[in-house]
C-alpha cells in the first residue's frame, strides 16, 4: 500500500503546480546519490589504498563484487518501487545509504578485529569488507534513489517530460560535474573517514526527512493531473507521450527496443565508469599529466548540458532512435580518443565531444524511454531491470580497464572492446523504433 499523498500536506491546495516541487526534489535526490555514483567513488580511492590492506586491481574487483551483486538486485527494487511508490522508497534508501556510508569509516577497524579473533588474511578480509559496502552505496545510491527520483519526476509530467528532463539533466550534470571537487577539499579538511560521516548524515538524516516532506508518487494520488492544467496545441509530428497499454515486464523484453537501449546505456556505464575510476592512470599511462585527465570533466560537462538541454526539449517532438544513433555516435568517438591517446593531439578533444555527446543524452535516453515505450504502471520493473545492466556494466568498468593495463601495459584494449559494441549498437539503433508503434503496423 502506497504512502498518504496529502501528508503531511496537500499538494492539491498549492496555488501553482506541485509537479515543479517535484522537479527541484528529483533532482536533489540524484545529487544525493553521488556518494555511491562512481565519480563519488573514485575521490575516496587513492586515501582507501594508502590505509587499507588492498591493492588496486583488488579495490577494482571488490567494486565490480559490490556492483555486480547490486545490479543484479535492482529488478527487484524497482518491482518494491511500483508497489510501495517513491516516498517509502527514497527514505529508505537514504537512510540504509547513510548506515552504509558509516560502515564503511570502519572497515579497517573491523579488518583488524576478525584478524584479531583468528582469521589470518588482512588482505581477503579488507575485500570482502570492502565488497559488502560497495553493494551497499551503489545499491542504495547509484541504483534505488537514482531510479526513484528519476521515475518521480516522469510521472507528474506527460507532455512537458522532455522539458522536465531537460531541467533535471542540467542540473545533475554539474553537480556530478563539480562534486569531485567539492568532494577532494572535504577530504582535505576532514579526512576520508570525516567526508564519509559527513556524507552520511547529510543523506541518511537531512535528506531522508526532506524526502518524507516533499516526495509524492503520482499526481493522481494527489488530486492532480500531470503537467497541471497546462493547454497544448497537438502536433501531428509529435510521438505519443505514453502508449496505447502499459507494458509487463515480460512483455518489455520481447521487444527489440528495450534491449537495443538498454545496450547503449550498459555500455556507457561500463566505459565512462571505468574511465573516471582510472583517470589520472589513463592519461599518465599515455605520457600526459593529471591534471589533463582532471581537466576534460568541465569542457565535458559544458557540451553535456548543452547537448542534454536541447535533446530533452527535441525529444518530446522526434523518435528516440535518432538520439540513441547520436549516443552510439558520441562512444565512438571518445573511444577512438582514448585508443589514439598520446599519439594524436586531437585525442584529448575526441574524449572531451564524445564524453559530451555520452554524458548529455544518457539522461535523456534513460528518462524519456521507457515511460514513452511502456507506460507507468510497471516503470519502475522496467527501468529497473534495465538499470541492472547499466550497474553491472558500471561495475565490470573499472575491473576491465585494469585488466587492460595489466594485460598490456596500456587501456587500448578495453578501448577497442567498446569501440567493437558501440558499431554493433550504431546499425542496431537503426531498428530500435518505439514498440506501440510497430504493433500499430501490425493491426
Amino acid at each position: 500500500m502506497k504512502q498518504n499523498s496529502n501528508r503531511p500536506f496537500p499538494p492539491s491546495r498549492l496555488p501553482f503546480f506541485y509537479g515543479w516541487i517535484i522537479l527541484a526534489a528529483g533532482t536533489i535526490g540524484i545529487l544525493m546519490s553521488i556518494p555511491g555514483q562512481t565519480m563519488g567513488v573514485s575521490v575516496f580511492t587513492e586515501n582507501l589504498l594508502r590505509d587499507l590492506d588492498i591493492d588496486r586491481n583488488n579495490l577494482s574487483l571488490a567494486y565490480l563484487v559490490g556492483t555486480m551483486i547490486s545490479g543484479l538486485l535492482i529488478t527487484k527494487a524497482g518491482k518494491l518501487y511500483d508497489r510501495y511508490g517513491a516516498r517509502v522508497m527514497a527514505f529508505a534508501s537514504g537512510v540504509l545509504l547513510g548506515m552504509v556510508l558509516l560502515y564503511l569509516t570502519r572497515v579497517d577497524v573491523v579488518a583488524r578485529a576478525l584478524v584479531g579473533v583468528g582469521f589470518k588474511s588482512p588482505v581477503l578480509i579488507t575485500f570482502v569488507l570492502l565488497a559488502i559496502g560497495f553493494f551497499g552505496i551503489r545499491f542504495f545510491g547509484q541504483g534505488m534513489m537514482t531510479m526513484v527520483s528519476r521515475n518521480m519526476v516522469m510521472k507528474w509530467f506527460n507532455k512537458r517530460r522532455g522539458m522536465a528532463n531537460a531541467v533535471l539533466g542540467i542540473f545533475t550534470a554539474l553537480g556530478f560535474a563539480i562534486a569531485p571537487q567539492i568532494l577532494n577539499q572535504v577530504i582535505e579538511r576532514l579526512e576520508w573517514r570525516g567526508a564519509w560521516i559527513f556524507l552520511a548524515i547529510l543523506v541518511g538524516l537531512i535528506f531522508a526527512l526532506f524526502v518524507l516532506l516533499i516526495y509524492r508518487d503520482n499526481p493522481e494520488d494527489c488530486g492532480l493531473e500531470p503537467d497541471g492544467k497546462m493547454k497544448t496545441r497537438r502536433r501531428k509530428s509529435r510521438p505519443p507521450s505514453l502508449p496505447d497499454k502499459d507494458y509487463t515486464l515480460k512483455e518489455a523484453h520481447r521487444t527489440l527496443a528495450f534491449w537495443a537501449f538498454t545496450l547503449g546505456l550498459g555500455l556507457s556505464a561500463l566505459y565512462i565508469s571505468g574511465l573516471t575510476f582510472h583517470i589520472v592512470s589513463v592519461f599518465e599511462t599515455s605520457g600526459m599529466t593529471k591534471e589533463m585527465g582532471l581537466g576534460i570533466f568541465v569542457p565535458t560537462s559544458v557540451i553535456a548540458v548543452l547537448l542534454q538541454f536541447g535533446a530533452s526539449n527535441a525529444s518530446d517532438y522526434m523518435r528516440l532512435k535518432y538520439l540513441l544513433i547520436l549516443f552510439a555516435l558520441g562512444v565512438l568517438i571518445t573511444t577512438t580518443g582514448l585508443i589514439s591517446l598520446g599519439e594524436m593531439q586531437v585525442s584529448y578533444w575526441l574524449i572531451i565531444i564524445g564524453n559530451g555527446i555520452v554524458w548529455g543524452l544518457y539522461s535523456v535516453l534513460i528518462g524519456v524511454t521507457w515511460p514513452r515505450f511502456y507506460g507507468l504502471k510497471n516503470l519502475g520493473a522496467i527501468s529497473g531491470s534495465s538499470l541492472s545492466f547499466t550497474v553491472i556494466g558500471s561495475a565490470l568498468g573499472p575491473y576491465m580497464f585494469s585488466l587492460s593495463l595489466e594485460w598490456t601495459g596500456s587501456y587500448d584494449l578495453v578501448g577497442w572492446f567498446c569501440l567493437g559494441i558501440a558499431a554493433f549498437l550504431f546499425i542496431l539503433a537503426f531498428k530500435a523504433d518505439n514498440p506501440n508503434e510497430n504493433e500499430k503496423k501490425q493491426l
